[in-house]
């Protein structure tokens, strides 16, 4: 069952990057959803076989549940959970000032970028001069 887990990390995570790369803000979230479903399937095939619960006197600690990746599947799941509502109000407001869910290439940082000169054209003018 490990090995299925794997493959299903595997393959949440694949997609989820593929949606993150999207210029929908829609598939955004989707995807960094996805993501995080991955980290969590990843962390429950790390944490190994199941073992017993963790109460007192009742068994050996050899057999005991390692409770260090259901900690941590649980901070993965209120991480992903913040950044899914925080995108979703992103994109709501994106939605609310432009009317669709693209995200539009910023005209001002290219305009910016394209005004500085590059390190190696700013070294070439200076050997010139």
């Amino acid at each position: 069952m490990s090995l299925a887990l794997v493959f299903a990390a595997g393959g949440l995570a694949a997609i989820g990057t593929y949606l993150v790369t999207a210029r929908s803000l829609s598939r955004i979230v989707l995807g960094f959803s996805l993501l995080g479903h991955s980290a969590v399937l990843a962390l429950l095939a790390a944490g190994g076989p199941a073992g017993e619960a963790p109460i007192a006197d009742r068994s050996e600690p050899d057999t005991l549940a390692n409770p260090l990746p259901q900690a941590l599947s649980l901070t993965a799941i209120v991480i992903s959970f913040g950044l899914t509502l925080f995108l979703l109000a992103l994109a709501r407001r994106q939605h609310q000032l432009s009317g669709d869910d693209l995200v539009e290439d910023d005209l001002e940082d290219r305009r910016i970028a394209a005004s500085k000169p590059t390190t190696q054209s700013h070294a070439a003018t200076e050997e010139a001069a």
